[in-house]
């Protein structure tokens, strides 16, 4: 099957359901569900971008190329699957994510292209796995094979619940012990058969449950403990519809309201969920890690899966922080505020922040090398710093927004006000030198559902902690960072004439 179009997807999604629930009750069908509909059509809209793109360079013109021919079938499927050899690629794979970015403004943080480029590194990288059993090789190259055919949306979930947050006493050699999930209520084996394994317990945070499948595999900064149970060590992968498997979606933010009102969370809610899964089979060929810890917490890195999931990050974050810039200019604007001392030195800070994530996301990709599974991988440390400044630059980035739009952001007009009672008062009263009283007001509803809203509210909350917590992320960069180099010029100098 070549790259799918947003009907497919739709189509797929009614006759395979997963078991989502939200407000107490079973959702029956998400793509009509009024909180769950528009995050639905935005991902449906992704797909049609890969109908109507050109499928190579040499006709792309303007625009960036979305799909590449399938090393199978040799049917076009998405660009985000290509395992990359060549700086080309990974600039190819780049246009491709970006174009996905803008579709959201940067605000949907789980496209499916974050999981396809996380799945062509662990494919690529089959021989760690088949260092755990030699099937496990055979089965994760097969299951991307088997996304990348079908185009199959996914979903993902990491970490395990925990009773008590608090670290255990003795530091690994690398920093990360004191960091590691405790593990007694945490999804577990609880059978082996000869036709699979059953696993029972909890995972969070499943975002983007409207999803054909979900890969269950460690994270690169919640370790298992050293001599943690081989019954929690694993990863494997399911369709959301598996039976056992449930999902707990938090209250939508997209309230029913309309575009105008709610420009954002109408379009753009992709969802949280909790993911239970109660005896829940999994098919031999569909695992790929099983009973060691310590494979599991090295996945990430060994395979290198984190440095192409952040190269897509920090590609999705320019087109968020251009979003940002482009909306506080257009307030100033609105309101006539651009010279003020302040504003200037606000946008300054966005295009600041703009222009370092742009330039480290350009340093990953232009010190790009080969691993040993062949793979061109952008360079870890500009990406690991992007991704660990981010989590102090979003939240920056609602507050400047906050103050920015002042007492415009608070009393704001609905849609419904513009041809209500009051609509000649608003027309007189809200109008500015450079904008109508309605542009005025669709304007700060945008910046008021960017910042404020509760959409907005879990963008910020997003983004501080998807990446991992500021003190997780100070451990794994002092863990990862050499240091050396600069130590030994300072001594150098210290012992020198």
């Amino acid at each position: 099957m070549p790259a799918r179009n947003g009907q497919q997807y739709i189509e797929r999604l009614k006759e395979r359901p997963p078991t989502l629930y939200m407000r107490g009750e079973r959702v029956k069908d998400a793509t009509i569900h009024p909180g769950l509909s528009g995050g639905v059509k935005t991902v449906a809209r992704l797909y049609d971008i890969q109908q109507i793109s050109p499928s190579s360079s040499s006709e792309a013109g303007d625009g960036p190329v979305m799909t590449y021919p399938s090393p199978s079938s040799g049917e076009p499927v998405g660009l985000s699957f290509i395992t990359p050899q060549t700086p080309a690629d990974l600039e190819a794979r780049r246009g491709m994510m970006r174009r996905w970015a803008q579709v959201s403004c940067g605000m949907m943080g789980r496209t499916p292209d974050f999981l396809n480029v996380s799945l062509m590194a662990m494919a690529a990288a089959g021989d760690y796995f088949g260092e755990d059993r030699p099937e496990f090789k055979e089965n994760i190259r097969n299951y991307y094979e088997l996304v990348r055919e079908q185009d199959l949306v996914l979903t993902h979930t990491l970490v395990n619940l925990q009773r008590n947050r608090a670290p255990e006493s003795a530091p690994a050699g690398d920093g990360l012990r004191s960091l590691s999930d405790n593990t007694d209520i945490a999804l577990s084996v609880v059978k082996e058969t000869d036709a699979g394994i059953v696993v029972h317990g909890a995972r969070l945070l499943a975002t983007l449950p409207i999803a054909d499948e979900i890969a269950v595999y460690p994270a690169r900064s919640h370790r298992l403990p050293t001599g943690a149970p081989g019954r929690t060590s694993f990863a494997f992968a399911l369709p959301c519809d598996a039976p056992g498997l449930k999902f707990l979606c938090r209250e939508s933010f997209d309230l029913g309201r309309s575009r105008f009102d709610h420009p954002l969370g109408s379009r753009f809610e992709e969802m949280d969920a909790l993911a239970f899964f109660d005896n829940v089979f999994v098919p031999w060929e569909r695992v790929f890690l099983l009973g060691d810890p310590d494979r599991c917490n090295n996945m990430s890195r060994r395979t290198h899966q984190y440095l192409h999931s952040g190269h897509q990050v920090v590609t999705k974050n320019v087109v968020k922080l251009e979003f940002v810039l482009g909306l506080a200019n257009l307030m100033q604007r609105v309101l006539g505020s651009g010279q003020q001392p302040q504003m200037l030195q606000m946008t300054a800070e966005i295009i600041e922040a703009l222009e370092t994530t742009k330039a480290l996301l350009r340093a990953a990709e232009a010190d790009a090398a080969p691993d040993e599974w062949g793979v061109l991988c952008p360079a870890e440390m500009p990406l690991t710093v992007a991704r660990h400044l981010f989590i102090r630059m979003y939240p920056r980035m609602g507050e400047i927004l906050q103050l920015m739009g002042s007492s415009s952001l608070m009393a704001l007009p609905t849609e419904a006000d513009l041809s209500g009672p009051l609509a000649d008062e608003l027309a007189r009263y809200l109008d500015t030198d450079t904008a109508t009283a309605e542009g005025r007001v669709r304007l700060f509803r945008l910046a008021w559902d960017a910042c404020c809203s509760a959409f907005g509210s879990r963008q910020i909350l997003y983004e501080r902690f998807f990446q991992g917590d500021v003190y997780r992320n100070v451990v794994l960069l002092n863990s990862l960072y050499d240091k050396e180099p600069a130590t030994a010029f300072v001594r150098e100098f210290l012992e020198g004439d």
